[in-house]
């Protein structure tokens, strides 16, 4: 209906010749009233085009009200304040909404705002390390419902995992999973402080074990050679790297690779697992390691070179970063040669913007702040738009369990996994509450109320709304009687009654929800539409039976009953939660 207002205001202002020839039509601005008194939709036009037409406000209001073309979706138009046009809907325009939604279905809701732009979501990308955790759910979980509200505004959406299968950390799992295979076939030898120490990683060593005997082998002494103190008489990171150069030298590059491919390959597969079963999907899963091997960065720092933002100084190479609004420069190459993170970060979205998406939509940690200006000032330098890249910071999760936070630490091996949290409250309650409230907002999840049948769970309180739907057309059937779509939206002009009627208003609003929940990148505006919707459902549901003697009244009750049950069967599978028919 928002968009119907719109024409209508476009075309007054057409016909009164509002603009000069030639220019465009202004954006009505048409939003939804804040006070439902007020009408259903205001627009400001009048407002914003009084002073460069030399006009009052409401006088022009009054005007273009005039030059509106007649339509029998609008009951009331007048002039508000100092010139606000407020448009009140008929009756029809509801009614209209329930044939639509039956009509369409699953489609009703879906728009072409976004037709032609192709985005690169990027999102999850956490270090395959370990297990996902807690934290690491709410990146996915917001990253595809993400994913699902561009798609449904028409959106090319290609999803993608960046997998971090190079670099130091990657390094400290495979002397983890090494150390552990050592201590199992009995040498004697410590994890550093610095490494991972989860069960997994024993697991992943009994694999090696399996697979390998005792290839990987070395002494206690050969270890130990040459190790400098481990913390706390040592310092940890230095420790940490000096094993992993003393694993490549007594294992050799090629077995050091096997190992390393062993830890990665087998926490990458339980990752991948872990967000399969959580209806989280990937069409690409893109290897940091293929941008060394295939060019991909040298030719990006070749293109930086050539432009002249690259220089040398100290024995470093570093890119001018503070001339594209970054606080300082930053270092691509150091001093041995090695080529720095942020060096795979720029060549990785400018490989993207190669691959032809317009819009980089990165879904990264809140830590990952500084992040942004760096990437963007490296894009820029290489000629690409800088508003080509957007990044959603997500912020982090506390888990509560009676009451007690629960630690959360992917080194000391006692955080706690998605996979745990999904075992204990469900894939639906992980999927809802991780998406509840606004991405940049710190997220309190409560397990208690997450698992509960109760008004207070939104997963509950909503999914039940769905099933007492499907629980009503169960007793139609039972009673041996069947609903005449056809002669239910023929007679819907018999639900007079407030609770039906807010209903419908509420219905009617769908489509502008998940507009706005995919232009604002707010997942948790369908979230709280939702709620409101079971709650008109419910508050009506409570109040009229709708299996009534009356066959036209009882056609037309459900009628919108069915229509109520597929919006929320439609908003509930955005979020990629499921719609139960009992429960």
């Amino acid at each position: 209906m928002k968009s119907h207002v719109e024409n209508l205001v476009h075309q007054a202002i057409a016909d009164l010749a509002l603009v000069a020839s030639g220019d465009d039509s202004p954006d009505p601005q048409v939003e939804r009233t804040r006070d439902a008194r007020h009408g259903d939709f205001t627009t400001n036009i009048a407002l914003r085009l009084a002073k460069p037409l030399g006009r009052k406000p409401r006088e022009l209001a009054e005007a273009i009200i005039a030059a509106l073309p007649a339509s029998s979706q609008i009951s009331h138009v007048e002039v508000a304040g100092p010139g606000f046009i407020n448009f009140t809907l008929s009756d029809l325009a509801s009614r209209a909404q329930i044939a639509e939604i039956l009509e369409r279905g699953h489609a009703y809701g879906c728009s072409e705002l976004g037709a032609g732009k192709r985005v690169l979501l990027e999102f999850v990308s956490a270090n395959p390390t370990g297990p996902l955790h807690v934290g690491h759910g709410r990146h996915a979980a917001y990253g595809a419902t993400l994913g699902n509200l561009l798609s449904a505004t028409g959106h090319e959406v290609h999803r993608e995992y960046y997998v971090n299968d190079a670099g130091r950390q990657m390094e400290i799992l495979a002397i983890s999973v090494w150390i552990r295979y050592l201590q199992a076939l009995g040498v004697e030898v410590a994890l550093p402080s610095n490494g991972y120490r989860g069960e997994y990683v024993r697991e992943i060593a009994e694999t090696l074990s399996a697979a390998y005997g005792e290839r990987f082998v070395v002494s206690k002494e050969a270890f130990e050679t040459g190790l400098p103190a481990d913390a706390p008489e040592g310092d940890k990171e230095t420790y940490v790297d000096a094993v992993v150069s003393q694993a490549r030298q007594l294992l050799g590059e090629d077995d050091f690779r096997e190992v390393f491919d062993q830890g990665l390959d087998a926490v990458l597969d339980d990752i991948r697992d872990d967000l399969e079963s959580f209806g989280v999907s990937f069409d690409r899963w893109y290897s940091e390691r293929s941008l060394t091997t295939q060019g991909t960065i040298d030719a990006a720092l070749q293109r930086l070179r050539a432009r002249e933002r690259l220089y040398v100084n100290e024995g470093a190479t570093w890119f001018r970063a503070s001339d594209y609004g970054d606080e300082k420069d930053r270092v691509v190459i150091r001093e041995n040669g090695v080529k720095t993170y942020f060096a795979s970060d720029i060549a990785y979205h400018h490989e993207k913007r190669g691959r032809g998406y317009d819009l980089l939509l990165d879904v990264l940690g809140a830590d990952h702040h500084g992040y942004i200006a760096r990437v963007r000032a490296g894009l820029e330098a290489m000629g690409e738009p800088g508003d080509c890249l957007e990044v959603r910071l997500v912020q982090f999760v506390t888990l509560y369990r009676g009451g007690e936070k629960a630690q959360m630490s992917t080194r000391s091996g006692e955080f706690v996994t998605l996979r745990q949290l999904r075992e204990e409250v469900g894939n639906d309650a992980a999927r809802l509450f991780y998406v509840m409230r606004s991405n940049d907002q710190h997220l309190d999840f409560d397990l208690e109320l997450a698992k509960s049948s109760s008004n207070d769970n939104p997963v509950y309180y909503i999914q039940y709304a769905h099933a007492r739907v499907c629980s009503v057309m169960h007793q139609l059937e039972e009673r041996g009687w069947h609903w005449d779509q056809a002669a239910g939206l023929a007679a819907l002009e018999l639900l007079v009654e407030p609770q039906p009627q807010a209903l419908m208003r509420t219905l009617a609003r769908y489509p502008e929800v998940i507009e706005l929940a995919a232009v604002n990148r707010a997942p948790q505006t369908l979230v709280f539409y939702l709620r409101e919707l079971a709650n008109d459902f419910h508050t009506w549901y409570n109040a009229q039976p709708f299996l009534v003697d009356d066959a036209g009244l009882r056609n037309a009750r459900l009628s919108l009953c069915v229509a109520a049950r597929q919006v929320i069967c439609s908003g509930l599978t955005l979020l990629g939660v499921s719609a139960p028919e009992r429960m």
